[in-house]
């Protein structure tokens, strides 16, 4: 079974900001300090925007 929340993580990941897009774009594959960072990811109730669990950080993004 699905959690809830994977399906709209999903959806928003086709539907990101412009500033999203940016972030993401210098995050993903290990760019940024090699860390392993994830896109709209659902973590409990919520879904956050970006996060690396190695480091336990949670970047949210406004625009």
């Amino acid at each position: 079974m699905i959690p809830k929340n994977t399906n709209k993580a999903r959806s928003l990941r086709k539907k990101q900001t412009l500033q999203e897009i940016m972030i993401w774009a210098r995050l993903r594959n290990r760019k940024f300090l090699d860390l392993k960072f994830r896109r709209q990811y659902p973590i409990g109730d919520y879904i956050v925007d970006f996060v690396c669990f190695e480091k336990k950080l949670i970047v949210e993004v406004d625009g």
